[in-house]
């Protein structure tokens, strides 16, 4: 009997040995980072994996190396069922159970998508079906029901999306970003235009994003943008033409060439601000936040007409009178026909 109580302590020591080791190495594990450089690495789950599949695709890339252990742990945490499909970027010096919090958060993996300021619908479209990253499914004949869903009060998507850098997990859909690039840009009209001066001649926020979309594709320099503004407040407060060739080459559409002629300038669309006065019936790119901005806020001055320079620099000449601007069209015109003499 001594020697089977004997025999059954040594047993039941044996065992409890072997459990407390077993513990400390489960807990080693558990709280040793997993097998990636300082870089980090990047791990897929796909829609359906199941905690089987991803414990054993993790040791199949050497990132773990007990994926029995991680299962049981996942089971035991009650967290087995709930990881979420998506790309991830495992962090150097993350732990299994920093892992499957990881996992089970959808903490994925995010990509930039930019809308780029002076696009405009058509652009965006078409980068929203280049991007591998996002879901692409829109035409061209979709933006009415979109906008519908969005609550916009214009069928017209021109102009609503805000220029930004969005970032993305992967399948995302194109409605998806879109409802965040329009709920940012609401956002920033709403703000831009409480805060905007007095007594001008916009009097709702579209017609400040129609005019904010000009000022866009007139310029690209953060030091003009307020004094074409002012330009164009001041014409439009005057009841001349705004006169702008970006609205003319938007109401000619796809079909325009790269070469802006008198004929068009004479043929009459909606956006032809040389035969129509007022501003065009909606925007004609997406504008940032700076162009909102501007037009909210023209510079002062009597400028009525400007120019580009024609020196490299994306400049233009200002001018107050009509003979002004003439002989500044006239200098652009010259350095134009020099550069070409030179350019041969």
């Amino acid at each position: 009997m001594r020697r089977l109580l004997i025999a059954g302590s040594l047993i039941l020591g044996a065992l409890l040995i072997a459990t407390v080791f077993a513990a400390v190495r489960i807990n080693a594990f558990l709280h040793t980072p997993v097998a990636v450089n300082e870089e980090g690495a990047t791990f897929e789950i796909v829609p359906g994996a199941s905690f089987r599949s991803v414990s054993e695709e993790l040791a199949s890339q050497s990132i773990i190396e007990h994926p029995e252990v991680f299962r049981v742990y996942a089971r035991w945490v009650g967290q087995a069922n709930a990881i979420q499909a998506g790309d991830y970027m495992i962090r150097f010096g993350t732990t299994p159970v920093q892992l499957l919090q990881q996992f089970t958060s959808g903490d994925v993996q995010l990509y930039p998508f930019t809308i780029v300021e002076g696009w405009n619908q058509w652009e965006l479209l078409d980068a929203l079906h280049q991007n591998a990253n996002i879901e692409a499914s829109l035409t061209d004949e979709d933006w009415p029901a979109l906008l519908d869903e969005l609550d916009a009060a214009t069928h017209h998507p021109e102009g609503l999306f805000l220029p930004e850098t969005y970032h993305i997990a992967r399948g995302t859909t194109d409605r998806a970003l879109l409802k965040q690039a329009y709920d940012l840009m609401q956002a920033v009209l709403r703000e831009e235009w409480a805060g905007r001066d007095g007594e001008l001649p916009v009097k709702t926020e579209y017609e400040a994003l129609i005019l904010a979309s000009i000022i866009e594709k007139e310029t690209a320099r953060a030091d003009e943008r307020a004094k074409i503004s002012g330009v164009f407040i001041r014409r439009l407060g005057k009841r001349m033409r705004l006169q702008t060739d970006p609205t003319v080459i938007y109401g000619i559409g796809k079909a325009f060439n790269g070469n802006l002629t008198r004929k068009d300038l004479q043929t009459d669309t909606p956006y032809n601000t040389y035969t129509r006065h007022g501003l065009p019936p909606t925007p004609i790119a997406m504008p940032g936040r700076a162009a909102i901005n501007a037009a909210l806020h023209p510079a002062n001055g009597e400028e009525l007409y400007f120019v580009a320079t024609g020196l490299g620099d994306g400049s233009h000449a200002f001018s107050a009178t009509k003979a002004e601007h003439d002989s500044a069209v006239a200098e652009y015109l010259k350095r134009l026909r020099q550069q070409r003499r030179e350019g041969n």
